[in-house]
């Protein structure tokens, strides 16, 4: 199932007497960096609460800056973007960080703190919520014997394998039942019955009503999981630009295959 521009997703949403508002919603939302061209245009979709969508498209296409506009690293050039009902164009400046910590975020990059024990790395945002040591404690150590680092809970990350790394940034990032997960490649750098674990622990945290978006190129996930699609296409091809769009629903070129596109930067 591939759902697109101007389409609202409802994905395994939580029963309700009335329609439940969006946790994400973009409407003609545009993207440029500097005064170069668009590298997003005329990007509309909301995302239904515990929802579970795959963000897929060719390298260039523009999906780690379709995620950085979710998680409010980017302003958009145009267009509107509200996040759990708020217009962030319009939310003061003040009550952004209090939505960025409803979002947990698994970047390409891990962007892990190198002078923590992946302990600590992921006791981070339990200990900013203020929880108690014994349940810092005892959650953390289950999660990370859940992604098979209990070996590993006192190493820094500087002694890690990108692959273990990479579930120390995964185990951040779901620790605290964020409402929104988002998740760029989270699969790039383990293999893939490690890659289906993972995204079984994503399932679980989704049946407990996070809404959960992974931008990926793994194939196998994409079409052995059965999760809704969002497909941007566009990008840079052939020496040419063309600002990336979701695509219509019934557009030939959704259909196009996933698999032999590298990770992108934007």
């Amino acid at each position: 199932m591939e759902t697109t521009v101007n389409t609202a997703i409802h994905a395994r949403p939580h029963v309700s007497a009335t329609p439940a508002e969006p946790v994400v919603s973009f409407e003609n939302v545009g993207l440029r960096y500097g005064i170069g061209p668009e590298v997003l245009e005329d990007v509309s979709f909301s995302l239904a609460p515990g929802s579970f969508h795959f963000l897929v498209g060719p390298s260039g296409a523009g999906k780690s800056s379709l995620l950085k506009l979710m998680y409010l690293a980017l302003k958009p050039t145009r267009g509107l973007i509200s996040l759990f009902g708020r217009d962030i164009a319009t939310t003061p400046r003040r009550a952004l960080p209090a939505l960025r910590r409803r979002v947990g975020v698994v970047f390409q990059e891990y962007r892990l703190l190198n002078h923590l024990s992946a302990f600590d790395n992921v006791a981070l945002p339990l200990r900013v919520a203020r929880a108690g040591r014994e349940e810092v404690r005892r959650h953390v150590t289950e999660l990370l014997r859940w992604v098979g680092l209990q070996d590993h809970m006192h190493a820094r990350p500087s002694t890690l394998s990108g692959g273990q790394q990479q579930r120390v940034a995964i185990a951040r990032a779901v620790i605290a039942r964020p409402r929104l997960l988002l998740a760029d490649e989270p699969t790039g750098n383990i293999d893939d019955r490690m890659a289906f674990r993972l995204m079984h622990l994503f399932e679980e945290l989704n049946r407990l009503g996070t809404t959960v978006v992974v931008a990926t190129h793994n194939e196998a996930l994409v079409t052995g999981m059965g999760h809704p699609v969002l497909r941007l296409d566009g990008g840079r091809a052939d020496g040419g630009y063309n600002a990336a769009r979701l695509l219509q629903p019934g557009d030939e070129a959704a259909l196009a295959p996933v698999a032999g596109n590298r990770a992108d930067g934007n």
